[in-house]
């Protein structure tokens, strides 16, 4: 009896339950190779909070782009996404994402959508989660800005479109995550598809090395251009 005393003090009193929240922050290098061969420092900031069958995720980057030892492109790009769980593994989901600049082609480029998540399957190895739903897209070009390598039309866009979103997290060892996201938007001016892939190794309980290769393709571009852009970087990532 006094074995099971005492575990239920150190349940209630001991032992403090898990944070709802979960913070990450990103510095790293880029280099750029496709329609542009360029280098540019970039950070990043994101969050997530988990309370019952709720779950929201935010996040923030912010990078200089330099052509030629000058500045050339600096975006502040960012991501909100609010989860609500339906059944053990169904969710709906609501979702913004946009970004703003001052030298790009776009000043703008936002997109909204909201639909339905799935969970294929969800443990501390792997990660399986699927999404759908329709959306809009609003896109202002800059153009006095635009160059020869530029994936864009002169054309101010905003239209309906579907968005499908595809995450794998798997994590074969305690410190070291494999991850890939692939997330497409069609509409009728454009099909954009962002994929992403991610090696996380844990230095230390707070401190990891990331390694991520994004890769953009769209389905037309302007004469002359490629469909399909990469980017690798390789960042230090702290835990919070």
């Amino acid at each position: 009896m006094s074995s099971v005393l005492h575990a239920e003090e150190l349940t209630d009193t001991d032992i403090e339950p898990p944070s709802p929240w979960n913070t990450e922050v990103e510095f790293g290098y880029q280099a750029h190779s496709g329609n542009s061969d360029s280098k540019s420092l970039n950070s990043r900031l994101s969050g997530e909070y988990i309370q019952g069958r709720y779950r929201l995720n935010g996040e923030w980057k912010y990078y200089l782009l330099y052509k030629d030892g000058e500045e050339d492109k600096r975006q502040s790009t960012y991501n909100l996404q609010g989860d609500y769980k339906l059944g053990q593994k169904s969710y709906a989901y609501s979702s913004f994402n946009g970004y703003d600049s001052k030298y790009s082609a776009y000043f703008t480029d936002y997109t909204l959508s909201a639909g339905l998540g799935y969970q294929f399957t969800n443990t501390e190895k792997l990660v399986i989660e699927g999404e759908l739903g329709p959306g809009f897209r609003y896109q202002e070009p800059n153009l006095d800005e635009i160059d020869d390598d530029d994936i864009i039309f002169p054309e101010t866009v905003s239209e309906a479109i579907v968005r499908a979103n595809l995450g794998i997290t798997w994590k074969p060892f305690k410190t070291l995550s494999l991850g890939t996201e692939f997330t497409a938007v069609t509409g009728s001016s454009n099909t954009r598809i962002d994929s992403e892939f991610s090696i996380v190794n844990e230095i230390t309980e707070d401190i990891a090395l990331k390694i991520v290769h994004n890769r953009q393709y769209h389905n037309k571009v302007p004469e002359g251009l490629h469909k399909t852009d990469s980017v690798m970087s390789i960042n230090l990532l702290f835990l919070f």
